[in-house]
């Protein structure tokens, strides 16, 4: 059964593989897709890791002095480096500025990206993609389809 983790919760033991969901969330603008993706692995023995904070407090500083702002990134960072998989989405209706610089950043990680029509700079997705061999999916579905594969192979 699939474990959520998310940052304010203490780390239980981990299942293998571990998996990051990055990407759209921008302050609750984007739907919920992670719980979506969370229900379809609900029953694989993995470990996500979800970012989107229950308690999300949208007038916090986002500077690196404010605790809970500097918890929140510095937990995104060790999540992204310590999981065998990220799941990136990129929501249309988003600018999704952070998910963007995360592409760049784990370009060289296990990655599956999902980046459909209508993002504003899915040109520029296609092309880091494209040049760094990263499987890319146009819609939600196929791109859990890959991630399950995935999954059941064990890499």
């Amino acid at each position: 059964m699939a474990q959520v983790i998310k940052p304010t919760d203490k780390e239980p033991t981990l299942y293998f593989p571990s998996i990051f969901l990055a990407g759209s969330i921008e302050m609750g603008i984007a739907e919920d897709w992670q719980l979506e993706l969370t229900e379809k692995l609900k029953d694989f023995d993995v470990t996500i890791y979800n970012p989107r904070r229950d308690n999300w407090n949208s007038s916090w500083e986002q500077r690196e002095s404010n605790p809970e702002f500097n918890h929140q990134v510095n937990w995104e960072m060790n999540m992204l480096e310590s999981a065998s998989i990220i799941f990136m989405y990129f929501s249309p209706e988003t600018k999704s500025p952070i998910s963007l610089l995360e592409l760049g950043l784990h370009s060289e990680d296990t990655i599956i990206v999902c980046c459909p029509d209508g993002f504003w700079k899915k040109g520029n997705v296609e092309i880091v993609c494209s040049r760094k061999g990263i499987p890319l999916f146009n819609d939600f579905d196929s791109a859990i389809g890959s991630l399950i594969s995935k999954i059941k192979s064990h890499f």
